[in-house]
């Protein structure tokens, strides 16, 4: 469908002139004044409005006015005579998006329309993919209910419209770098850039020239000037992960943009003013990494502002039913394929699960079994041997990594079902048939549970 172009000319032959310069290739209605035009943009909707400056009644400027009120605005071109710079400032400023002097030289005009057309596109792909990433870190797209899932939330929701730096703790697999997405896009810079940089993926020498940029003749091999990523990061967020494995030469020139809101390319003495916010993530214990020497003191406490936990998928049962059928849909329906039923003692073993791997390991093994399980009902016989191990393994490494660890010991599998089946009877506020439904079982498996632990059923 052709582009639609209202003219807007007061003298006849001019206006005609215009109509067969670009019929050929647009859709186009004229208007003989600013009043036919008014009543035209009533009816119809443009993507280009040509209009003359000084017409018999009313300035053209008055028709640009009407046009950038319209739900859809179409783009302005002003067509004068009368050319001369403050007449086109003016225009400009209106919201005229180009300006032409008579005679209108019609190639000229071609070029403009086209490069009008052409960025109205690319401002309404913008619009569409601000609005998807709008939804999908909006915190209505957040999987789960549980209590320490909703603590993240709101504290996240608090911290999200502020300056303040932000230091994410948590296990390999917890979302950090989704929930760094979720803080940047509810804040006051979701419409400037979001830049990652993954830590432990760079050697120290390209990290420092990847975070702050580098001059030409720097080192060998730098044959030009390159930006880095802070200055990419201007007037958005720069996340950082696993930012406990820098090295002391980073650490410095990290606390030292901290503290002057500079950077300096590796090579350059200029310092170079940037308007960064900083969202820091790591897996490790930073205090500890301070006693031992690793980590520099100053720099801790200039990252560590607002720090927010994320909880291990262990901490989190209520939420692991309703996650592996949200991603056993998602997986379904991006492979056509039938969604897998889950028998419940399956679902069951998969809640007592330990999830080392948390969101991540239980994503790919959503994945994995939509493409491969083949026909019928997934039942525990089909679930890996790591399922169904006896005692849930402790990872010392992980437990000691992040702050607030709350599984000091080895747990049985009864005992964090026991925990499950009192997690849910709170969260229902007591009724069976949502405890239930909560932890994927039937009443009546309920009813077996709770003839076991008596003591749940009094403490609901």
């Amino acid at each position: 469908m052709p582009a639609s172009v209202l003219i807007v000319e007061d003298e006849k032959n001019t206006r005609e002139g215009l109509l067969q310069a670009l019929d050929d290739t647009y859709d186009v209605y004229l208007a003989a004044n600013p009043d036919e035009a008014f009543r035209l943009m009533e009816s119809e909707e443009f993507d280009v409005i040509l209009t003359d400056l000084r017409m018999a009644d009313k300035s053209g400027l008055s028709v640009i006015d009407k046009a950038v009120t319209l739900p859809n605005k179409p783009i302005c071109i002003m067509i004068t005579a009368y050319g001369n710079v403050e007449t086109a400032v003016e225009a400009m400023k209106r919201g005229a998006f180009d300006f032409l002097t008579k005679p209108v030289n019609l190639e000229k005009l071609e070029i403009i329309i086209k490069r009008a057309l052409k960025s109205r596109i690319i401002e309404e792909e913008n619009v569409v993919l601000h609005k998807r990433l709008d939804q999908k870190f909006s915190f209505q797209e957040i999987v789960g209910h549980s209590k320490p899932l909703l603590q993240v939330i709101d504290e996240v929701k608090r911290v999200a419209p502020s300056k303040a730096s932000v230091l994410l703790y948590g296990e390999t697999g917890t979302g950090k770098e989704l929930f760094a997405q979720m803080i940047h896009q509810n804040s006051p810079r979701a419409r400037a850039s979001f830049t990652p940089v993954h830590c432990a993926s760079l050697s120290s020498n390209l990290l420092e020239s990847e975070l702050f940029g580098y001059e030409k003749g720097a080192f060998t091999g730098a044959a030009q000037r390159r930006t880095g990523r802070f200055e990419a990061a201007n007037g958005g967020t720069l996340f950082l992960d696993e930012i406990g494995e820098i090295d002391a030469s980073t650490q410095v020139k990290l606390l030292r943009f901290l503290e002057t809101r500079m950077v300096e390319r590796l090579g350059g003495n200029k310092p170079i003013p940037v308007d960064v916010r900083l969202i820091c993530a790591t897996n490790r214990n930073l205090e500890e990494m301070v006693k031992e020497g690793t980590f520099r003191e100053d720099l801790y406490y200039r990252l560590n502002v607002v720090n927010i936990t994320l909880p291990p998928l262990r901490a989190r049962k209520a939420d692991i039913p309703i996650l592996v059928h949200h991603y056993i849909d998602r997986f379904s329906k991006e492979n056509y394929l039938k969604p897998v039923p889950i028998s419940s003692s399956a679902l069951n073993i998969l809640t007592h699960y330990y999830w080392p791997g948390n969101i991540r390991e239980l994503r790919n093994f959503c994945e994995n079994i939509v493409v491969m399980h083949q026909g019928g009902e997934l039942t525990e016989r089909d679930l890996p041997p790591r399922f169904l191990q006896k005692e849930i393994p402790t990872n010392n490494k992980t437990e000691k990594s992040t702050q607030n660890t709350h599984s000091p010991h080895t747990l049985s599998v009864a005992e964090n079902e026991k925990d499950l089946v009192k997690q849910a009877l709170i969260e229902s506020r007591g009724n069976k048939t949502e405890a239930a439904k909560r932890l994927g079982i039937s009443r009546r498996t309920l009813h077996r549970k709770l003839a076991q632990w008596p003591e749940l059923e009094v403490n609901a």
